[in-house]
């Protein structure tokens, strides 16, 4: 029962259905119940929420990834993924905090100075948070004092900046060098991502990590995690 329960959330996240309302990529679905429904009915049957995370959505999340790499699934379609997860994590949270599950770290995520797009990054925060990270999404257009504030506040293990505009990317600098001025540059791991960015860049500018994509960005976060 509890394997067949997860395989049917795993499968409505891949289909990116959220409730009872929603058909699903391949259509027809509609009236069966969505990943919030099967999240609570998995819970409400003593399914450990842990399994939920790691079974249902982590594994859907990763068969999604494949999906996106392969071409089979475009930006709309893996945004509607990552927001039945980011749905099924807030039904999780309080059920994951009684059990005791400790974060795997914790993640700042924000959007440089003069920048208003944000779908990547608020890709790779809901994929993060499925993974098992605790992440404080800053928004957009925030530029480094405000960032560095946070830094010093919430004193996370790794920030994730965001740009998608070439005229936006310098603020990523201007972040890592005012991080370094305030003395903070050495108490976290910087990942940057974005269409105009590159590892070139990211090396260029002193971060310490570049994602490709969301899914790439989430694996640089684990490698960075594990290598501290």
């Amino acid at each position: 029962m509890t394997n067949d329960i997860i395989e049917r959330i795993k499968q409505n996240v891949i289909q990116g259905r959220m409730d009872k309302e929603d058909e699903g990529f391949n259509g027809g679905m509609v009236s069966q119940p969505g990943v919030k429904e099967l999240v609570q009915q998995a819970l409400d049957e003593g399914v450990d929420p842990r399994r939920i995370v790691v079974a249902g959505l982590t594994e859907a999340m990763k068969i999604v990834g494949d999906k996106f790499e392969a071409k089979e699934y475009f930006i709309p379609d893996m945004l509607a993924s990552a927001e039945t997860v980011g749905a099924a994590m807030d039904i999780l949270a309080p059920y994951l905090a009684k059990s005791g599950v400790a974060s795997k770290g914790k993640v700042l995520m924000a959007t440089v100075k003069g920048d208003l797009h944000d779908i990547g990054k608020n890709i790779v925060t809901i994929i993060l948070k499925g993974a098992g990270y605790e992440v404080k999404d800053l928004g957009a257009d925030v530029g480094p004092e405000a960032i560095v504030a946070s830094v010093r506040e919430e004193k996370p293990d790794l920030l994730g900046l965001s740009a998608l505009l070439t005229t936006t990317m310098v603020a990523m600098k201007e972040t890592i060098d005012s991080l370094a001025q305030a003395g903070l540059r050495d108490r976290v791991k910087v990942i940057i991502g974005g269409a105009p960015t590159s590892v070139e860049f990211a090396a260029e500018i002193g971060a310490d990590g570049y994602g490709a994509d969301a899914f790439h960005a989430v694996r640089v976060v684990e490698e960075l995690r594990q290598a501290s």
